[in-house]
């Protein structure tokens, strides 16, 4: 009887993803499984066809072979049928522990000591400091491992049992039609021991709570939103397990003076009317410490905006520093004296259309569109 062909026993295109192989398969598997089929050949026949289909497309490089010679390219020697690798059988015993709702958790056998977790700490600095980097002290509560049973859970002394349950593996297998199937271990949840007297410091856990504090090195150049990673810094692993991982979240408090976009720094400068129409400097600060001065040219207007090249920020891990942008704005005085309005009012008086060229021009553009408005309504 020939063999029929793996794409269609799937269902799918040969074009098909290896998402929707999986999905294909974990659909089919779940129909045609003897255990829902029972006395059902037709059913179980079929089974076997999906998992033979299956390991073969699931493989890339069997995958490829099958394109290009069909089922001969695993017969007489030529590479080998299908078989059940390691990650067919991890996948088979997801679908089984959905069959049969295992809910206890699908990993491999377990030695019992689980990688403590992963820590977060959120550090706000200020903006100088992310300019010129700093080393911050952080208090923080997590586990460590117990000093007094040295990590493994059981009181000093005595030492944790190879459960006899699954024989120290973790898991338990149970005998579900053709198939074997794994389990978490009931008794010891996975863990492969047992402890039959328990530390009465960390009863049983293998670690306690304490607080830490540690040095955090944050270069310069750290941006909102960077993360540090402190290996080993986390919590510590259940019965001398790994260490979890320390991660640090950075924000940077708003500035007073200054905005930042990357490595670039903006701020905006009133000057007065006299400084705008006459032309003048003005000092700003800068992170650096040294003050910069700024060159305003006669007639400067509302929004003129100046760049000082290497006054920004220091880009992380690299040696180039960004520009610092200062916009100006021309402050309109208040609170005028007579003789200031009088002095004002003269100005106005002997002033030009090539004193006040912007707005004479915008309002010869608008005198110009009404005339338009007004010549069209006589036509």
């Amino acid at each position: 009887m020939s063999k029929r062909d793996y794409y269609e026993v799937l269902g799918v295109a040969k074009t098909a993803t290896e998402a929707e192989l999986k999905s294909a398969f974990r659909k089919l598997a779940m129909k045609y499984h003897p255990d829902r089929n029972p006395g059902d050949k037709d059913a179980e026949i079929h089974f076997k066809e999906l998992n033979e289909a299956y390991q073969c497309l699931s493989d890339g490089q069997k995958r490829a072979a099958y394109d290009r010679f069909g089922h001969a390219a695993f017969s007489q020697g030529a590479g080998g049928g299908p078989g059940f690798g390691a990650d067919f059988t991890d996948f088979m015993s997801d679908i089984f522990d959905n069959f049969f709702g295992d809910s206890r958790g699908r990993g491999r056998a377990s030695s019992g000591r689980e990688r403590g977790a992963d820590l977060r700490y959120n550090l706000e600095i200020t903006l100088e400091e992310a300019y010129e980097g700093k080393t911050a002290t952080i208090t923080i509560p997590t586990s460590l491992s117990c000093e007094q049973c040295g990590g493994s859970g059981a009181k000093p002394g005595s030492k944790p049992k190879t459960c006899p349950t699954c024989a120290g593996h973790g898991r338990v297998r149970a005998t579900q039609g053709f198939f074997s199937i794994e389990r978490t271990c009931p008794n010891c949840h996975g863990r492969g021991e047992t402890i039959d007297d328990p530390c009465p410091q960390c009863s049983g856990a293998g670690r306690v709570t304490r607080e830490r504090t540690l040095s955090v090195n944050v270069p310069a150049g750290v941006e909102d939103g960077t993360r540090i990673r402190l290996a080993g810094e986390g919590e510590a692993g259940v019965r001398g397990g790994p260490t979890g991982d320390l991660y640090i979240f950075l924000s940077i408090k708003p500035h007073a003076f200054f905005q930042r976009d990357g490595a670039d720094l903006f701020c905006r400068v009133p000057i007065s009317l006299v400084t705008a129409a006459l032309g003048g400097e003005f000092t700003v600060p800068s992170l650096d410490g040294a003050d910069a001065k700024v060159k305003v040219p006669e007639g400067t207007q509302t929004g003129k905006q100046f760049r000082l090249r290497g006054k920004g920020m220091p880009v992380l891990r690299s040696r180039d520093v960004g520009d610092l942008y200062i916009q100006v704005v021309v402050e309109t005085p208040q609170a005028l004296t007579k003789r200031q309005r009088e002095l004002l009012l003269e100005f106005e008086r002997e002033s030009s259309r090539d004193t006040h060229p912007e707005s004479a021009g915008f309002f010869s553009r608008v005198r110009e569109f009404f005339d338009g408005l007004g010549g069209s309504t006589r036509a």
